[in-house]
């Protein structure tokens, strides 16, 4: 593989001006307990993906959770960042963290009420 020269500067993922659109559909309770991160303050969660992201980048998040037909949408930035082929066979994708919001924050709390006594379980997540 040759690299060849840009002919014009390129935005890297976290100074883009338009954040990456991913729609992220978890439909059952042990995959929202898998991708929720309950270790950032605001809550977040993982996306799997083979993209690249740096970290700081900007994503758009169009989530819906387990037996609900709401889109909830999350203007997030990468603050996690499992590369491919990492160790313990972890998924490859990034850790998404929530705005410090009101709409975050309700849709941490519905999040959690899903999960209710799940988010003390010591089993492994995506992410931990």
């Amino acid at each position: 593989m040759s690299a060849k020269p840009p002919t014009s500067p390129t935005p890297s993922a976290a100074t883009s001006a338009r954040p990456s659109v991913v729609q992220l559909a978890i439909k059952e309770k042990a995959a929202l307990y898998a991708a929720y991160i309950p270790l950032f303050k605001e809550g977040g969660v993982f996306i799997p993906t083979a993209r690249e992201y740096q970290l700081g980048a900007d994503v758009y998040v169009l989530m819906t959770l387990p037996e609900d037909t709401q889109r909830y949408p999350i203007a997030g930035k990468v603050a996690w960042v499992t590369p491919a082929r990492a160790a313990g066979n972890r998924t490859q994708g990034v850790g998404v963290r929530f705005p410090n919001d009101e709409k975050s924050r309700l849709l941490k709390l519905k999040i959690e009420e899903i999960l209710g006594a799940h988010l003390a379980s010591d089993r492994p997540t995506q992410t931990m």
